[in-house]
């Protein structure tokens, strides 16, 4: 698996603590930034992120901000991505399960470090269960189709 991860200025914490995890975990990964503190604009960051897991070139994503609401929006603007703002296990697990979620959102001013590893690590390690959920997925791409 090979993952793309950024964060804006609001992430960069739980951003570092991902990272560890995925080299722990050894999990391939490229950092797209931000490495500023001062206030960024999380759409530089996320739509670049978006478009390389969108096109292959990633198999996922992880993006951060301060809530992880703008980048979860940014992103799900880039047709093919399932971006899941998540900050507990179970929905980690369940938009995988049933959502083949693409890209995982967080936000660092909602979520600690250890439980951020936790919802992370429970993402990266559920795989999708296709069936009835793939019809669903497939009614999805087919709007997003439409839409264009």
């Amino acid at each position: 698996m090979k993952v793309a991860i950024a964060s804006d200025h609001g992430g960069l914490n739980i951003r570092e603590e991902i990272k560890s995890l995925m080299t722990e975990m050894g999990i391939e990964f490229e950092d797209f930034g931000c490495e500023c503190s001062t206030s960024v604009d999380y759409p530089d960051y996320a739509v670049p992120v978006a478009q390389r897991v969108a096109s292959g070139e990633f198999d996922r994503g992880i993006l951060i901000c301060g809530t992880g609401i703008g980048m979860s929006i940014a992103a799900n603007k880039v047709k093919g991505i399932r971006c899941a703002l998540v900050h507990d296990t179970f929905s980690a697990q369940a938009t995988r399960e049933h959502n083949n979620s693409n890209i995982l959102a967080m936000g660092e001013r909602v979520i600690g470090p250890g439980l951020a590893r936790d919802v992370a690590k429970v993402w990266l390690t559920t795989e999708f269960l296709a069936g009835r959920h793939e019809t669903r997925i497939n009614k999805i791409k087919e709007y997003e189709d439409q839409s264009l």
